[in-house]
């Protein structure tokens, strides 16, 4: 998965002429888990069938931060993971729609009206079977059915995705997951690798002194992960891939400092400060540990270096999307 192509708009930006009269796909879609892909897998299936631009119109920030500053949502995908996300799945655009309590008081009719119709001109609108939108929540999918009748636009609406242990696929579990470490579990109900990007940042040099120079990347505040020891695969902005080991903490062996994700990488001697990557997670070592000496550091790194290898010696596309993602 290299730079995004896809057009990002903000919810003000006029649509481009090539884009007007498409297919939109409308929800929050956090994470772009197996459940969005649902949602998002009819409208392009609906595009393509028709030969219309796909659309994803899409809210930031979260709703739920909005209403509950003291709560904000922890993001799987910040906005810019998320377009390259949505690029893979073959979108053309993302509409990015400013949402604060202003524009929450907006009557469900002047959604339709000013934003699909006016706006969008969107022949074909996809919602999950549970979307509400205006103000207080008072747009119903049966609502946003009859406004598609009286507009001239068709609506599909998608049922809920269940996964294999028949639980709801949704966001919340998957941070659940995320915060426990467990990567692998969270993958099957994204449907991908959990992935994070951001650009290199130059730290204290520390892995570089013990024989593991590592790319050091700042994560939002937020971010649940669990801190500890990661099996991943670091890609390029030239599209190449490479393995590695990470570590996610405070380093308490030395500084007990702010949280960063480190992650060194086999066989690679390149600097890489200041360059966009995106990092996939693959599996779980263990938590973050104090070592009495970076001697015991070194030697438990070795150890972690060498179940990296094999795990990831070991692994394969879970889906299509999957392979753009981390293969």
């Amino acid at each position: 998965m290299t730079a995004e192509a896809i057009a990002r708009l903000q919810g003000s930006d006029p649509l481009p002429p090539g884009l007007s009269g498409g297919v939109v796909a409308i929800g929050n879609f956090d994470g772009v888990h197996r459940g969005h892909q649902a949602v998002l897998g009819t409208a392009a299936d609906i595009a393509r069938r028709d030969g219309l631009p796909l659309i994803c119109l899409t809210f930031e920030p979260h709703p739920r931060t909005v209403f509950r500053p003291d709560q904000p949502v922890p993001r799987l995908t910040p906005a810019p993971m998320r377009a390259r996300l949505l690029e893979a799945l073959g979108f053309d655009a993302v509409v990015e729609q400013a949402f604060d309590k202003s524009f929450a008081t907006i009557e469900p009719e002047a959604f339709v009206s000013e934003i699909l119709v006016d706006r969008l001109r969107a022949r074909h609108v996809v919602a999950g079977f549970d979307f509400h939108y205006g103000r207080r929540r008072a747009g119903t999918p049966e609502t946003l059915s009859a406004a598609g009748d009286k507009h001239g636009f068709e609506t599909t609406l998608v049922p809920a995705l269940g996964g294999e242990d028949g639980e709801i696929v949704s966001s919340s579990r998957i941070r659940t997951m995320l915060e426990a470490g467990d990567v692998a579990a969270a993958a099957e109900y994204l449907g991908y690798r959990w992935t994070i990007g951001g650009s290199v940042q130059e730290g204290q040099k520390l892995g570089r002194t013990l024989g593991y120079p590592t790319a050091n990347l700042l994560l939002m505040p937020d971010t649940i992960l669990r801190f500890g020891i990661y099996a991943v695969r670091l890609r390029r902005g030239d599209g190449s891939l490479h393995d590695g080991v990470a570590s996610f903490g405070r380093r308490p062996t030395f500084d007990n400092g702010a949280a960063l994700f480190e992650t060194f990488l086999f066989d690679f001697s390149e600097g890489l400060y200041g360059e966009p990557v995106t990092v996939s997670l693959f599996g779980f070592l263990r938590g973050e540990e104090k070592f009495d000496s970076a001697e015991a550091l070194i030697a438990q790194m070795d150890r972690d270096s060498a179940e990296t290898r094999d795990i990831l010696a070991g692994v394969s596309p879970i889906s299509a999307l999957d392979r753009r993602v981390a293969f």
